[in-house]
């Protein structure tokens, strides 16, 4: 069907003059001039066949007309605007920025990623990490990964993955030192966290051994480093178990004992209010719990 329409220019023209009530900040707004403006708007009064603004030495005011028009164009243009927005995105990758906990971004999130991208291609996933707590984060984010739950004004929290920790080593260890009770750590090596100082000492106060010796203890900067020291047989380190499940089924690590795990901090998803909608931050954070 064929439709009888305006001057786009004509109709961009009223709809800004009659949201100002000023030819002189539509102009403005359009970047053309003040001539134009007004040049463009008669030219739709005459098309209409009614005039739309009342003209007052300096000012203009809308007719009744004008107002019943300008509500109508204005939604019009909204939608027109929309539909456009959205079809660029269509053809747009949108980037996605990811800020989270380095050592669940290591041994879990870095190893599913690829589902992720390969199911949502036009999404491009900008990973950065940090243990920083969101108050003090100084890069703008999308998604942050931390544990929980924590309440952030402004901010969505989505729980998908709860953890807990108890120690671990290294198949090769456990031939050459077997631990049959927790008692036997007293022979080994214990991997320490700089960041998680309490970590073993809670573990063997629960165990039964509070008062523990082991034959060394090494301590290092990151979480991740105690997995990775664990991992090349260095020592028992005590290992987060939602991250560390791949290496037990694959046979790269081994829980030398069925317990007692520590609870930890279950593992969330923290978006600002602002995005919560967004269609890409959407799709992520529908995705991580199907990852879990």
């Amino acid at each position: 069907m064929r439709r009888r329409l305006p001057p786009l220019n004509a109709l961009k023209a009223f709809e800004a003059a009659g949201r100002h009530q000023s030819f002189t900040l539509a102009a403005a707004e359009l970047r053309v001039t003040h001539g134009a403006v007004s040049r463009h708007v008669q030219a739709l009064e005459a098309w209409l066949g009614a005039p739309l603004f009342e003209r007052h030495n300096r000012r203009v005011v809308l007719t009744e007309a004008g107002r019943a028009y300008l509500a109508e164009i204005g939604a019009a243009l909204d939608r027109v605007a929309l539909a456009s927005a959205r079809q660029i995105e269509r053809g747009r990758t949108r980037v996605l920025h990811v800020n989270a906990l380095a050592t669940f971004t290591l041994r879990w999130l870095i190893p599913r990623l690829s589902a992720f991208q390969r199911a949502n291609p036009a999404i491009e996933v900008r990973l950065t990490t940090s243990n920083v707590p969101l108050a003090h984060l100084a890069e703008p984010f999308d998604v942050a990964i931390r544990g929980g739950p924590d309440a952030y004004p402004g901010h969505v929290a989505i729980a998908f993955l709860p953890e807990g920790r108890i120690p671990v080593c290294s198949p090769g260890l456990l031939r050459r030192l077997p631990l049959r009770a927790p008692a036997d750590l007293a022979q080994h090596t214990l991997l320490n966290a700089a960041t998680l100082p309490e970590v073993w000492p809670h573990w063997l106060h629960v165990a039964g051994v509070p008062s523990l010796r082991p034959q060394r203890s090494v301590t290092l900067e990151h979480f991740y480093l105690t997995l990775q020291a664990a991992l090349d047989g260095l020592g028992v380190a005590m290992g987060p178990e939602r991250l560390i499940a791949d290496d037990v089924a694959a046979g790269r690590l081994t829980l030398p004992f069925s317990g007692p795990a520590l609870p930890a901090r279950s593992y969330h998803a923290y978006v600002p209010e602002a995005r919560a909608e967004d269609p890409a931050v959407r799709a992520f954070c529908d995705w991580l719990p199907t990852a879990a």
